[in-house]
């Protein structure tokens, strides 16, 4: 049996790009541990969603192990740190916010985690944090150093596939037809296709996950406060989910792939 830990910076962060991976898996019988570094209380949430008295602390680690049972997670670890909330906002230089924690003393708490769980496979992000965010950005710093304290043998950054990113978009005509900044229906702002993940050519790894996607929907699907987030995706058929979701992309940084070696279709659990 092997372990894999993924270390994301939010709950519902788990789903997007390790959700299937997660629980495939657990479905082979290697131990799942999943690594939180904020509580998420800078999400939006819906108006009405929470009950009287409750927190979206409390409702979003509550959806988080919901999430981490659809996915065969064995060990939750929260490491404590508040949410930096989107860039550019104040919660980014908020006393105890994770973009501002000392990178070390953060990924020494994480290699703890590592060196307990006796971790095989480590995921983080890639340097932007998919798409620029202050704590998914320092996901990937504090990740990547524990990872070298704790000798873990692969390091992966999960990411996005920036040509697949656009070939959806230009497939799509409710992005395609709208300008830059626009509003589309059902997408909010016309994302920045460039400013996401990584381009084809720098992925290692590609992870086939639509055996599992059934498990990836209804782990989105108890994230209620981050109806936002899920929101577009609960609606699609399977076919199409499986095209926007159905493979998981990374990038190996530990040992670094030999130049021209052929991509990876699974971690090395």
């Amino acid at each position: 049996m092997s372990t894999l830990v993924c270390f994301h910076a939010h709950p519902d962060d788990e789903v997007f790009g390790t959700g299937g991976v997660m629980r495939s898996a657990s479905d082979a019988g290697h131990r799942v541990i999943l690594v939180t570094a904020t509580d998420g209380a800078l999400g939006e949430v819906p108006d009405g969603l929470l009950d009287e008295g409750e927190t979206l602390v409390q409702r979003r680690q509550a959806e988080v192990a919901a999430s981490a049972a659809v996915l065969g997670v064995h060990r939750v670890v929260n490491l404590g740190y508040a949410d930096s909330g989107m860039a550019g906002t104040e919660g980014n230089s908020a006393p105890g916010a994770f973009a501002t924690a000392d990178v070390e003393e953060a990924a020494a708490a994480l290699a703890e985690v590592l060196r307990d769980e006796n971790a095989t496979v480590l995921t983080v992000y890639d340097p932007n944090g998919g798409y620029g965010h202050p704590d998914h950005v320092q996901v990937h710093r504090v990740g990547t150093r524990a990872g070298a304290l704790a000798g873990v043998p692969y390091v992966y950054e999960a990411t996005m596939n920036r040509d697949h990113m656009r070939m959806l978009m230009e497939a799509n005509p409710a992005w395609n037809d709208q300008p830059d900044g626009a509003e589309a229906e059902g997408s909010g702002q016309r994302p920045d296709v460039e400013a996401f993940g990584l381009p084809e050519s720098e992925l290692t790894t590609a992870v086939d996950v639509t055996a599992v996607l059934d498990a990836k929907r209804a782990a989105m699907q108890v994230h209620e406060s981050q109806i936002g987030d899920f929101g577009p995706f609960l609606a699609m058929e399977r076919d199409v989910l499986a095209v926007v979701f159905g493979t998981e992309w990374f990038r190996r940084v530990t040992p670094p792939a030999a130049a021209g070696a052929a991509r990876e279709t699974e971690l090395p659990l």
